[in-house]
């Protein structure tokens, strides 16, 4: 296999473990505030939203360790140990105790941090500035397919389901747990990518490291950790990573939105008949046929159809207002703090399971347009510099998450859906600018080689 194959091959690779993975996990985050509010058990007194804020806050705080757990023991390793602790998170809902809900987000507050250090690494390692934005495409498409399935599963469990047993839960929960760990093994496949110092006899090695032809010392590799969590904090003050910062913060609060509260509060609208609850399976898949449709056409055809970066961004942005617009008309107000009973309050229109569905749809794709190109830039910008790169994106992303589970326990949707236009129309003009500053750089660098 050519070099490049071997590359689009890790990407592919990456891109299915991930699915698999994030088909459970993603699947139990829109899930769990609706499955806990349905337990019967008296001594369980967990919330799903507080659950979440956990996980993001410490996964924020993890990003300043992650690059050196990734530099020690490298990618694949990194990611195959954080994917084992997503599963014990998915696994922790078979039977559910307090104290190991809690204990469980935190635990995979670290691994996240760690898994998607380890993932921007593998991305980039693989890739050449001209292929970060098609490689970064297949990737976000794959990834998002988890939604499409996960929910599809939850749609057709529960399926006239007014109230969730235990045993519909313990059975979505070993279904899912069983799923994450078939994507934590396919990790083994990644393998090293050919590079100069590379022989047709290492080619078939496991991807450790990124730089496998190195045969460092323990002290040496040590080093290595100092320097990526120096570099990490350093890159977190560039101009270039704080005017991104607003955007990348844009996709934590609507990554919080679109995954949690927005299917709480479709589960919670009485309105919608007594498949409210299956519905939220449906909108899981809505959100994954809009992320699927933008992975593949902005980052797969972005190149061929020569459209750039702004215009993409800017079409997430619009497509996420009109959602947020036609939420604020079918929703209630009250919808995201209901009771398992649901409310029965109606918003400034006769709510209609359509528009809700549409909503979703809008959401995965004006998601998917943020994401994609922001990997794309970062890709590009600090290609010297990958996994530090990626540490600060997912610090950056995960406070913001942690902060909107967090106020998603006490804010009306009215106030969460303000806060995002607001946020997301400055992440915009943020990106505008520094898409400017990279076609400069990249026109500079073309007028250097001449």
């Amino acid at each position: 296999m050519s070099p490049e194959g071997k590359k689009l091959l890790n990407i592919i690779i990456l891109g299915f473990g991930f699915m698999f993975m994030f088909t459970a996990f993603q699947t139990c985050g829109n899930i769990e505030q609706t499955v806990i509010k349905s337990f019967n058990s008296t001594e369980f007194h967990g919330s799903g939203y507080t659950s979440m804020a956990i996980i993001y806050g410490v996964f924020s705080a993890s990003n300043l360790i992650a690059p050196s757990v990734v530099a020690v023991i490298g990618p694949q390793l990194s990611m195959f140990f954080s994917g084992l602790l997503y599963s014990l998170y998915i696994a922790m809902f078979i039977y559910p105790y307090t104290w190991s809900f809690y204990t469980a987000s935190v635990l995979v507050g670290i691994a996240a941090a760690v898994l998607w250090t380890a993932q921007g690494n593998v991305l980039t390692i693989n890739s050449t500035d001209s292929t970060i934005g098609r490689n970064s495409g297949i990737f976000w498409a794959l990834l998002q397919f988890s939604l499409f399935f996960g929910n599809l599963y939850i749609y057709c469990a529960w399926h006239g389901h007014v109230h969730i047993t235990d045993k519909d839960r313990r059975t979505v929960f070993i279904s899912l747990t069983v799923i994450s760990l078939v994507g934590c093994f396919l990790f083994f496949l990644l393998r090293k990518p050919d590079s100069e110092c590379s022989s047709s006899a290492e080619a078939t090695e496991p991807l450790l490291q990124e730089e496998p032809c190195n045969n460092t010392a323990t002290s040496g590799v040590l080093t290595s950790a100092v320097l990526s969590a120096v570099k990490a904090c350093k890159l977190f003050i560039t101009r270039e990573m704080l005017l991104l910062g607003v955007s990348i913060g844009y996709t934590g609060l609507e990554l919080t939105f679109y995954s949690g509260v927005y299917g709480t509060c479709i589960g919670a609208m009485m309105r919608f008949g007594q498949d409210a609850k299956s519905l939220i399976g449906i909108s899981g898949i809505c959100i994954g046929v809009g992320e699927i449709l933008g992975g593949s056409v902005f980052g797969i055809l972005n190149k061929r159809i020569g459209f750039g970066r702004n215009p993409i961004v800017l079409l997430g942005l619009v497509t996420h207002i009109i959602a947020f617009y036609l939420i604020f008309l079918n929703i209630a107000s009250d919808a995201p703090l209901a009771p398992e009973e649901g409310t029965d309050l109606e918003a400034f229109i006769t709510p209609s399971v359509g528009v809700a569905l549409f909503c979703s749809f809008l959401l995965g794709l004006g998601d998917s347009c943020f994401n994609t190109q922001l990997l794309s830039i970062i890709g590009f910008m600090f290609h010297d510099n990958s996994a530090p790169a990626f540490a600060v994106f997912k610090f950056i992303q995960s406070i913001m998450a942690a902060l909107a589970f967090y106020y998603s326990n006490y804010l009306l949707l009215h106030w969460q859906l303000l806060i995002l236009v607001v946020v997301g129309f400055l992440g915009t003009i943020t990106f505008f600018k520094v898409e400017h500053m990279a076609s400069s750089s990249r026109r500079q660098s073309d007028y250097d080689s001449i």
